[in-house]
């Protein structure tokens, strides 16, 4: 497979204004591929000051300039040039995901298929933002609301989707006139980088869209803590959203937090249990675990669960695990030396708590899979709701299977978590999916299904899984005021 022609071997500064410049201090950090160890590039280690001056540009950009003077057309028509410009180098958007953070290519060339719908969804929505008007008592009164960008806007992103997480982050920004000041993951920038470079392509305006790679604990924390900034959105863990929560506070910006979680999968004796037991093994092991809404949590009534334990690990061993640059890979590896070391971690814990792992279990070193951060799609045995791994999102190949026997026990069992992003429940009876639906405490429930996603259906979580919604109409809800306009007729 070809080198993207975007790494050139030379290192990526920060996009700033509308211009490409090394960080402030002059230094770097390197990204390497997890699935080999091979170095793939070196970008710019900005911090708070090079933040400063991508908010400053920003605000500039917002306030001034050709971008406030763009109608809703005007704005649709460059969502669209993004995504044909998306299309045009999806090879090379999906190599260097997978190259980056190691999702296999066949997940990435889906992905970046996906993100262009995505694009072009924001800019038909770019054209339908309205407001409302309302009928005063007051006499010889006329009354409306207008919706108006909220203003500068910051998105701090995660490793494990680089390319997924910035598109979401941008497309909204784009259809309503905001604009944006983008931290991505330090072990996962290519994407975002690139993605900024076709931004100007497409005729985004200086200072619309700012990328400024760093470390969390400098870049990602001024940009959270800016008071130049009017709203952040923040996917990632729990413990970071409220560290983010707690810096944002003195600003009083709008936030959107898109979280952690731990999310229950529920299987019914009543269910198709083949087609269950696939895409349970889907649920938890897409992306080698590292996926958000991953179903490690898998409750199974008890009069099938043996079975289709079995039937899960059977699932979970034929999936190939190897460098995701080959298209015949399922899994890749983890991101990082430090992700695999907690995966492991973890699992150490479960057998000391006395799990088994009816497979998997040890991190994966036969042959070339010894030079990356491979750990196998692992089924637990024997593993009970207080233990840390069943408790505590792991963020990679782990699946607890918990047996149990009747609707309230396990509609308990499943809400007993601090999270609340996703649910899955499978069931032959429709009474019961809809009564049981009903009663998860999440902000997505997938019937007979699991991590269904459409850009017209809103998703996130509530509880410790975070606030605000993504996709859909409330997505762009997140990005607007609403002004109130009264003008007396009289």
């Amino acid at each position: 497979m070809a080198r993207p022609a975007f790494l050139t071997g030379q290192p990526h500064g920060l996009l700033i204004g509308g211009q490409w410049a090394p960080a402030l201090s002059g230094e770097t950090i390197s990204s390497h591929n997890p699935a080999t160890g091979e170095h793939l590039a070196d970008f710019a280690r900005g911090a708070a000051g090079d933040i400063d001056r991508a908010v400053a540009a920003a605000r500039a950009a917002f306030e001034s300039g050709p971008w406030p003077r763009f109608s809703p057309s005007e704005r649709q028509a460059l969502l669209l040039r993004l995504a044909d410009l998306v299309a045009r180098e999806a090879e090379q958007f999906a190599t260097l995901d997978t190259l980056d953070m190691g999702s296999p290519i066949r997940h990435t060339r889906g992905s970046v298929a996906m993100l262009t719908d995505l694009l072009r969804y924001y800019a038909g929505m770019a054209r339908g933002i309205e407001g409302l008007t309302a009928a005063p008592s007051m006499p010889d009164m006329f009354a409306c609301t207008v919706k108006e960008p909220v203003g500068v806007c910051g998105a701090i992103i995660p490793w494990n989707g680089p390319l997924w997480a910035s598109v979401l982050k941008l497309g909204p920004v784009l259809a309503t006139g905001c604009t944006l000041v983008l931290k991505p993951a330090e072990d996962a920038s290519l994407a975002p980088l690139l993605l900024g470079q076709l931004a100007l392509e497409a005729g985004v305006p200086a200072g619309v869209f700012n990328v400024v790679t760093g470390l969390g604990a400098e870049a990602g924390a001024a940009l959270a803590a800016h008071p130049g900034v009017d709203k952040l959105a923040f996917t990632g863990s729990d413990a970071t959203g409220r560290a983010i929560m707690a810096a944002a506070a003195g600003t009083l910006k709008r936030l959107s937090l898109e979280l952690g979680g731990k999310s229950p999968n529920i299987v019914f004796a009543d269910a198709d249990l083949a087609k269950a037991a696939q895409m349970a093994a889907i649920a938890a092991f897409a992306n080698s675990g590292q996926i958000c809404s991953a179903g490690t949590r898998l409750f199974v009534e008890r009069s099938v669960a043996s079975d289709f334990a079995a039937e899960v690990a059977r699932h979970a061993s034929a999936l190939k695990l190897g460098n995701g640059l080959d298209p015949e890979i399922d899994l890749g590896p983890l991101v990082s030396a430090r992700q695999l070391a907690r995966v492991s971690g973890y699992m150490d814990e479960a057998r000391a708590e006395g799990a088994g792992a009816v497979c998997g279990g040890a991190r994966a070193e036969e042959g070339d899979l010894a030079k990356g951060f491979f750990f196998p799609p692992t089924v637990l045995s024997g593993a009970t709701d207080q233990m840390r791994a069943v408790r505590e999102e792991i963020f990679g190949p782990i699946l607890a299977v918990l047996p149990f026997d009747h609707e309230d026990e396990v509609i308990q069992r499943a809400n007993a978590t601090p999270f609340g992003l996703g649910a899955g429940l499978w069931t032959g009876n429709v009474g019961r999916a809809h009564r049981l639906a009903r009663r998860l405490r999440a902000g997505s429930v997938w019937v007979n299904c699991y991590n269904a996603i459409d850009p017209a259906m809103p998703s996130g979580g509530i509880k410790a899984s975070g606030q605000g919604r993504e996709y859909g109409k409330a997505h762009l809800e997140e990005h607007l005021e609403t002004k109130s306009l009264w003008i007396a007729t009289d």
